[in-house]
């Protein structure tokens, strides 16, 4: 099975396109330059690839002509700007790409006859979020105050809208997440990020939110679902729907405890440090309920919160201290798929 993978630069789709190649597909990508330092760059991803390509999904045309040249079976769509903060900086950008580039996507797997499947990722972030005590379900209304949630609850709405008007035939379905973690993320002001470059230099981590609750899951997790998912369609199932993947309640943990966690993992004097600067707009309370994707898919995560933080720390020190980023993933992968979660696509 041929995949192509749309953000396959980014810290999501670096894992993905690892975890795809360890199963022995074939797989190609379409995304912009990877950030300095990226996982892509230290695990040397590029190297496990058919086809490396370099689009911006605001250009519709030349993601047309890359989705003919790849001419994949199955499209992951997961490019986006993904950031919260830097959606306030860069409003434009966070529109054009998150709304326009799924847009142009979609049209071009429609004028693709090669793909059989595609799997559209928006987030946690599309609910109106209303601070609520138990987890979102999918059919629970969509919003987004700032612009990032906003233009991905829009992404979200085109995409129901081109499944049910647009007449394309190839089985299509939307994946929600948020708060994955796992080594080799760089990505400016997310937490995990924050933490690890704070104790890798015995440096106090400072917390913007330190009571705002979030679901951590590790990125394995989070993949073993979107390609359940992508499995049903090829199985001829569940096209058309929205599924939630999510932990269950016992990782819904507020970000100061997360910082604890980590600290005490990484067995540093550093400490915690609330910063008192004015915020921005986001959430104290997130949550998704994924009881639909444990009936329909048979899927949950397999790794719960405090492995979830081993995890992704001893990633962290091992490289830290000169391990290989490939090797560290694929060990990762072979252990997760010894936990019985390992399936990655037909």
């Amino acid at each position: 099975m041929h995949y192509l993978v749309t953000g396959h630069t980014g810290f999501k789709g670096a894992w993905l396109v690892q975890l795809l190649h360890a199963h022995g597909h074939q797989v190609s990508g379409l995304a912009l330059d990877p950030a300095p330092g990226a996982l892509y760059e230290r695990a040397r991803v590029g190297e496990l690839m058919e086809q490396d390509l370099r689009v911006d999904i605001r250009d519709g045309a030349a993601t047309a002509a890359a989705l003919r040249q790849v001419s994949p079976d199955v499209v992951v769509h997961l490019a986006a700007q993904p950031l919260v903060r830097e959606s306030f900086r860069d409003p434009r950008t966070t529109w054009e790409t998150n709304v326009n580039g799924t847009f142009n996507v979609l049209d071009a797997v429609a004028a693709t006859p090669s793909v059989r499947a595609q799997l559209i990722i928006t987030t946690d972030k599309v609910y109106r979020n209303v601070n609520q005590i138990w987890g979102y379900r999918e059919t629970e209304p969509l919003g987004g105050v700032d612009p990032y949630s906003a233009s991905k609850a829009a992404a979200d709405l085109l995409t129901q809208s081109w499944i049910a008007t647009s007449g394309c035939e190839v089985p299509t379905a939307i994946a929600r997440a948020g708060n994955v973690v796992g080594g080799g993320d760089v990505c400016p002001e997310r937490l995990m990020v924050d933490l690890v470059a704070a104790f890798s230099a015995g440096q106090d981590v400072h917390l913007r939110y330190p009571h705002a609750v979030r679901p951590w899951q590790h990125v394995l997790d989070c993949l073993a679902g979107y390609l359940a998912l992508v499995d049903a369609l090829l199985e001829g199932r569940l096209a058309g729907e929205a599924f939630n993947f999510g932990p269950g309640t016992g990782s819904f943990v507020e970000v100061g405890t997360v910082a604890r966690t980590v600290a005490r993992l990484w067995q540093t004097t550093a400490g915690v440090v609330v910063d008192e600067a004015p915020a921005l707009h986001e959430a104290g309370l997130l949550a998704l309920d994924a009881r639909k994707a444990e009936l329909a898919l048979g899927w949950h995560d397999r790794l719960d919160f405090e492995a979830t933080m081993a995890w992704t720390v001893e990633w962290a020190r091992r490289a830290h201290d000169g391990a290989d980023a490939r090797e560290l993933c694929t060990e990762q992968i072979a252990a997760f798929a010894a936990t019985g979660g390992g399936k990655a696509g037909r």
